[in-house]
């Protein structure tokens, strides 16, 4: 019976990162699923989803574990099996002046709503025109069945009025 883990790893950017641990989960039987990777701060982190036969679950932590000598720092996780998704998705887009909190305060917001975040990313990049930084995010959340679009959109756009942000959140089809 084939089960699926979670594998998270940060190491320092070199070529052939992905290449190393994907070689070490198909050596062992693993078949690699989905994931997510970036450079930052020098560094190459990712999450990656990986389905494998569960007789050799043992066999791959311990082949990861040996990666861990070139710099590798690896966790990986059983990950449950999948609840059916209910509510609605949406996107949500903001920039504005960067400034402490603005990720707190709206993850505050969602989480306060029950919404969960399914992706985000974030950036700063320094503003064409006015010379200071603009902070940048994008996510898609879901909002409990229970939560109108009105309610989301205004408590969002409440908040953003107050942080001096422009959001845009608009329901997934």
């Amino acid at each position: 019976m084939a089960k699926t883990l979670v594998l998270t790893f940060i190491a320092e950017d070199r070529p052939g990162l992905v290449e190393r641990l994907s070689e070490t989960v198909a050596a062992q039987g693993g078949n690699w699923l989905e994931s997510r990777m970036a450079h930052l701060a020098e560094k190459f982190a990712g999450i990656a989803r990986i389905e494998i036969p569960a007789k050799k679950i043992a066999a791959l932590k311990k082949a990861l574990a040996k990666l861990e000598k070139e710099g590798f720092h690896l966790t990986v996780e059983e990950a449950r099996e999948e609840a059916a998704e209910s509510g609605s998705l949406y996107n949500l887009d903001l920039v504005g002046p960067d400034q402490p909190g603005i990720l707190r305060d709206i993850t505050h917001c969602l989480a306060e709503r029950g919404v969960s975040v399914e992706d985000m990313e974030t950036d700063i990049r320094e503003a064409p025109m006015s010379g200071g930084v603009m902070f940048y995010a994008t996510a898609r959340v879901r909002a409990p069945k229970s939560l109108t679009a009105d309610e989301l959109r205004r408590a969002l756009e409440a908040l953003a009025g107050s942080l001096m942000v422009d959001l845009t959140l608009r329901r997934e089809k």
